[in-house]
Order: C-alpha cells, then structure tokens, then sequence
C-alpha cells in the first residue's frame, strides 16, 4: 500500500506562485500514474492535474491549464505541482493521490485509490 504526504501549501498573494510535493512510499513509485485534485469549502473535491506513470503525458483541468505545471521525480519518488498566477479561486485542500493500476497514463478513469492527508492553499487577493 502506498503512503503519500503532501507539503508546501501556505498563504500567498493573487498572481503569486507555489510549488506543493508529493513524497511516496510503499510501492515502487515510478510504475504508477500520480494525480493533484483540490477541495474548497462547501465544494466537492475536483480533479486538478495528472501525470502518466513514465511522466510523458500529463492532463489538465481547464481551469489551470497554462498555470499549473505537473512533473514527477522518479529518482526521489516525489510528484510536484508547481502554481503559477495564482487566483483566489485557487484556494483550497490540495490533495495528491496514486493510480490503482500500474503503467497507467493518468487519464479519465484513471482508479485514484491512494490518497494524502492534504495541504492547505489559501491564495488572498
């Protein structure tokens, strides 16, 4: 079972940036396709990026595409999330999560089954 702990949230000002990691263990890190979602108050969680198990393909929601970067260090088995411009729309619970599948490319219906503890966001305009 993988266990996943997220880190660099805080507080930042509208148009500023974060980098949020991702540290893995448990499993062989490299093999699986690793994904960011977020949760505001009074919403549901909602997809935010994801990556392919080889970091060749990534996807993105509409909403941050062109601001957020996703990337993956297989070597320290640690998935980032680097935000750029941010909004204060951007504030919330980042999660990171693991696909269930091994190989995977991280796509729509990928099996997220693995999930952190989260980290705070909080962009102020």
């Amino acid at each position: 079972q993988v266990q996943l702990v997220e880190s660099g949230g805080g507080l930042v000002q509208a148009g500023g940036s974060l980098r949020l990691s991702c540290a893995a263990s448990g499993r062989t890190f490299s093999d699986y396709a690793m994904g960011w979602f977020r949760q505001a108050p009074g919403k549901e969680r909602e997809f935010v990026a994801a990556i392919s198990w080889s970091g060749v393909t990534s996807y993105y929601a509409d909403s941050v595409k062109g601001r957020f970067t996703i990337s993956r260090d297989n070597a320290k088995n640690t998935v980032y999330l680097q935000m750029n411009s941010l909004k204060p729309e951007d504030t919330a619970v980042y999660y990171c999560a693991a696909d269930e599948i091994s190989f995977g490319l991280g796509g729509p219906g990928t099996d997220f089954a693995s999930w952190g503890q989260g980290t705070q966001v909080t962009v102020s305009s």
